[in-house]
Formats: C-alpha cells, sequence, structure tokens
C-alpha cells in the first residue's frame, strides 16, 4: 500500500484548519485516513502547528511520501534534519548521542532566531504605536489651537459689542450735561 503524509481539510469556510494525516494515495482528500500525527493552522500569525513528532519520523522512515505542503512542515518542524543525522548514525559517521545533540543544536538556533524575529515584530508594533500616538497628539494640539483662537475671537467681539453700548451712553451723558 503506497501512504502518503498529506492535509485533510476542516473548519469552516474562509476559515481552514487541517489535520495532517497518513492515507492511501488513492484515498480523498477529506476520506479515510491510517493515523492522524497533527494539526496545522495557517489563519494564526505564525502559522500554528501541533505535530506528533516522533509517528511523523516513523512513517517517513517507512517511505510514506508527503505533499508539498505536508514536506515544508515537517522540514521546518525538524523531521527530514533527524531522518538526515539517523542516516548518518546508521552508516556509522556518528553516534546517536552525537546526533541528538546536533538536532538539539539546530532546534535551539532555530527557536533563538524565531525569537529574535518576534523581538523586532513587537518593536515595529510599538514604533508604529508611538508613531500614531504622536500624530495623534499633534492633530489634538492643532484643533485645541483652532478652539482657542475661535474662543478668543468670540470673546473679542462679545467685549466689543459691551463696549459699543458703554461708549454711547457716555457719549450721550456729557452731550446733555
Amino acid at each position: 500500500m503506497a501512504t502518503r503524509i498529506r492535509l485533510q481539510r476542516n473548519g469552516r469556510k474562509g476559515y481552514a484548519f487541517y489535520s495532517i494525516v497518513i492515507a492511501d494515495v488513492r484515498a480523498p482528500r477529506d476520506g479515510r485516513f491510517t493515523e492522524k500525527i497533527g494539526t496545522y493552522n495557517p489563519n494564526t500569525n505564525p502559522a500554528t502547528v501541533d505535530l506528533n513528532f516522533d509517528r511523523a519520523l516513523y512513517w517517513v522512515n517507512c517511505g510514506a511520501q508527503p505533499t508539498d505542503t505536508v514536506r515544508n512542515i515537517l522540514s521546518k518542524e525538524g523531521v527530514y534534519m533527524m531522518k538526515h543525522l539517523l542516516g548518518g548514525v546508521k552508516k556509522g559517521a556518528f553516534d546517536e548521542a552525537t546526533a541528538k545533540v546536533k538536532f538539539d543544536a539546530w532546534k535551539a538556533d532555530k527557536q533563538n532566531g524565531l525569537a529574535a524575529l518576534k523581538a523586532k515584530q513587537e518593536e515595529e508594533k510599538k514604533a508604529a504605536a508611538k508613531a500614531r500616538l504622536e500624530a495623534e497628539k499633534k492633530i489634538n494640539e492643532e484643533i485645541a489651537k483652532k478652539v482657542a483662537e475661535k474662543k478668543a475671537a468670540e470673546a473679542a467681539a462679545k467685549a466689543e459689542a459691551e463696549a459699543a453700548p458703554a461708549e454711547n451712553a457716555a457719549e450721550e451723558a456729557p452731550a446733555e450735561a
């Protein structure tokens, strides 16, 4: 039986969620499968992958052929790296302990890279928020200036209107005397 590691679609319309399954090559995409080895959610940033690493490695070593998307997922999770290292162990290039150390170093390096990328994204987000806040403060200051000028003009007009009747009364008083 030829097996394939593929995605099985779940989720609602416009919000796809996938199961990573082992299935017969002839089975339809959402049809019968042999084993579910994980999930893949492309809707999050970055995409969320929950994978049973040991079972994925077992099926890759058994010769199950992954689809392109699943191959990328397995590669990013390190399944193919571990397969490569175990091939070196079989050939006698190094022992299993060395392979485990190399894999852990690769995984740690990858995690550091992801953490640096996430920190960079957070910094960019904070800088963008700060820039938006500064722009909003500037706009608010301009609006406050316009309101203050308008109030000053209204107060001047009101004072002028009050001063005009007082001047008229003062001019009439000396004329009568």
